[in-house]
């Protein structure tokens, strides 16, 4: 059975991602590094790491299995966990996989190298109504996938 993993503190999609795990009665793990409020279902755990750096992200990449959903906007973690045959959106609905992880980490290596250059100051384009509506598919086509690879393993 695959399960979903919610990379929680900056996560914009929460609750979009508790809608369509509920739909498809799919286990879920909110991670984040402090305290915060999550629907009270059987389905939804939520994991409170203690603070520090990545230290959720080693959480989630060490317990996600093949065919499982991360929802992550941190690409070394989808890496980590794209390595271990999960499928990772990010809460733009961008599905990174094993087909496309590795341009993610050369695109993400690069922008770092120009920020630290002082080449780009600027941050990203707000969130949209449209980002979320894209999240909303994209994490709906990730779980009939995951659900036809899962099976196609057994």
């Amino acid at each position: 059975m695959i399960r979903i993993f919610i990379d929680a503190d900056a996560c914009p999609v929460r609750d979009e991602t508790y809608r369509v795990a509920q739909r498809h009665g799919l286990q879920t793990f909110v991670v984040p590094n402090r305290m915060i409020a999550i629907p009270s279902s059987p389905l939804i755990e939520r994991i409170v790491v203690t603070q520090g750096m990545d230290v959720a992200d080693d959480w989630i990449a060490e317990q996600v299995n093949a065919h499982d959903i991360v929802i992550s906007a941190d690409i070394p973690l989808a890496a980590r966990c794209v390595a271990r045959g999960a499928c990772v959106l990010d809460p733009r609905g961008r599905i990174l996989d094993e087909d496309a992880i590795g341009m993610a980490l050369a695109m993400r290596n690069l922008m770092e190298d120009l920020r630290a250059t002082g080449a780009i100051t600027q941050g990203g384009r707000g969130f949209t109504r449209a980002d979320r509506s894209t999240f909303l598919s994209a994490l709906d086509t990730a779980v009939v996938r995951g659900r036809k690879r899962a099976a196609q393993a057994r």
